[in-house]
């Protein structure tokens, strides 16, 4: 995603106000920042406020494109505000601070809503803001891009690093996660899809239904998925009790059965990562196939997939490589978008791990052929995957290049420490987010090694490693590679995730 604001604050009554207001009298309330400071996108996210959670109640017409209803959000002021932003591309026709007419002005071009509330909100305490909005995402634009998906397929609100303010206000930045309801109300002949546990369908008028989801964990905004169309919605249980929802368009084709043979082995997939990185973090799995984007998206609990991607056949390292994601992105998610790394390095080693399980080229094969197949001068070696830049993001180095840099660290400090650091990782941040440095910080900790050389070499510094990831020994002793089974799958699937994104 791109373009972002600010988000939410705290009121209190007018009395109480006046009081802790003339107490600080020498810190007059000021604007919110406009972003929170993040390099690539200076407008994502907002200062001056914590979002606690979304209430999102939208009616959908496919038909036309219209989205209409109200986001309610509970926020928490992080310093005393005259006024805050909301991440929005569309246009609010009113906003309640605290039950009170709020002024707000719609800087749709850059995707700002700026809220003055009728009284300050003063640090420390919690605001609900209620978002009234009748809009049409497909014409509107921030940064010049637009991130809404149009078409047959139905509509989709799913994209990466941006893709909230097309269909709720919000404070669009990974380091501000909250819980949400969702309630879509659509034709009777769509489905309505977003993350976490189906609640309820109801009818309160002839030829519409309304979806109710509910997602209880901390979920970043872009995680967030809006999916209405003509979709066969599956519903089952995980043998470990999780609700597990899978849902296919309508439009599959020949692509069809091989997203099932895939998308359905969900739950045996996170069982099996769960044995590597811990246990699966959230409360629902699922999945979702539509033919409205070529690439696939990690939505918190219900990844999205691109059609596309399963035209020649099932493609289980791409389920792995979403469901890494559960948590190396969602549990754990980046603190700037320049730590890309932590989540795609990491969902792309898991891709490398579900071969090595399913006997189409171990861990070692698969990066010593990925090492030896590009040239010094390849274009793999040319990007640092610590800090890509914007432009870059989904650059295969991010995704190939990350996972070799693993496969380093897991030589250096072996298995044990490996997979206790992944892990680790985990219980220190689930739920949070991170940032690259402390990760480095954690595997020097846990492995009890100076690693700085070792990240240095594969994360920040252009040019191939003169030493292979598998490590002196290997290198010395290694014949020629031969290509594993899984490779060419999974540099496809690295291709598709870097086709489509809002970047």
């Amino acid at each position: 995603m791109r373009a972002r604001t600010r988000t939410g604050l705290g009121v209190l009554a007018a009395g109480v106000a006046s009081v802790l207001l003339a107490g600080t009298a020498s810190a007059a309330p000021t604007p919110g920042a406009p972003g929170v400071g993040d390099s690539y996108y200076p407008n994502a996210g907002n200062g001056g406020t914590d979002v606690l959670h979304y209430d999102i109640r939208l009616t959908y017409q496919p038909a036309t494109d219209v989205l209409a209803g109200t986001t309610t959000l509970l926020l928490t002021a992080t310093q005393d505000l005259s006024r805050f932003d909301l991440d929005f591309a569309l246009k609010a026709s009113s906003v309640l601070v605290n039950n009170r007419p709020a002024q707000f002005a719609n800087q749709n071009g850059n995707g700002e809503l700026v809220v003055t509330p009728a009284q300050p909100l003063l640090k420390g305490q919690t605001a609900t803001v209620v978002v009234a909005y009748s809009d049409t995402p497909s014409t509107e634009k921030v940064d010049g891009l637009n991130a809404w998906k149009k078409g047959s397929f139905g509509a989709l609100g799913v994209d990466e690093p941006q893709s909230s303010a097309w269909w709720f206000p919000a404070n669009d930045h990974p380091t501000d996660k909250a819980t949400y309801d969702v309630s879509i109300e659509a034709p009777d002949d769509n489905v309505a899809v977003t993350n976490g546990t189906l609640v309820r369908k109801t009818k309160s008028r002839a030829g519409w239904t309304r979806w109710q989801w509910r997602s209880t964990k901390q979920q970043a905004t872009y995680l967030t998925s809006f999916i209405v169309g003509k979709y066969e919605l599956n519903q089952s249980t995980t043998p470990d009790g999780r609700p597990f929802i899978s849902a296919y368009g309508s439009d599959l084709g020949d692509s069809l059965y091989a997203a099932k043979a895939s998308v359905e082995r969900t739950p045996e997939i996170d069982a099996f990562l769960a044995t590597k990185f811990g246990p699966y973090p959230f409360e629902a799995e699922g999945g979702v196939v539509t033919s409205g984007i070529t690439f696939s998206l990690e939505n918190q609990t219900r990844p999205t997939y691109g059609a596309r991607n399963f035209a020649a056949g099932s493609n289980t390292t791409l389920i792995a490589h979403e469901n890494a994601h559960q948590w190396f992105g969602d549990n754990v998610s980046l603190g700037r978008w320049s730590d890309i790394w932590l989540n795609e390095g990491f969902a792309s080693y898991a891709e490398w791990l579900w071969s090595e399980h399913e006997g189409e080229g171990t861990v070692a094969e698969l990066a010593q052929y990925t090492y030896d197949s590009n040239a010094a001068d390849a274009d793999l070696w040319k990007l640092v995957p610590a800090d890509p830049g914007a432009d870059n993001q989904f650059d295969n180095a991010v995704y190939d290049r990350g996972a070799l840099t693993l496969q380093a660290l897991r030589t250096a400090v072996g298995d044990d420490a490996f997979f206790k650091i992944l892990q680790g990782w985990q219980v220190q941040k689930g739920g949070s987010h991170g940032r690259i440095q402390e990760f480095i910080a954690l595997a020097e900790k846990v492995s009890g090694k100076p690693l700085y050389d070792l990240f240095q070499t594969w994360l920040y510094t252009a040019g191939k490693p003169s030493v292979g990831p598998n490590g002196a020994a290997a290198f010395t002793a290694r014949a020629a590679s031969v290509k594993p089974k899984s490779f060419d799958q999974i540099q496809a699937n690295h291709r598709n995730l870097a086709a489509e994104h809002s970047h």
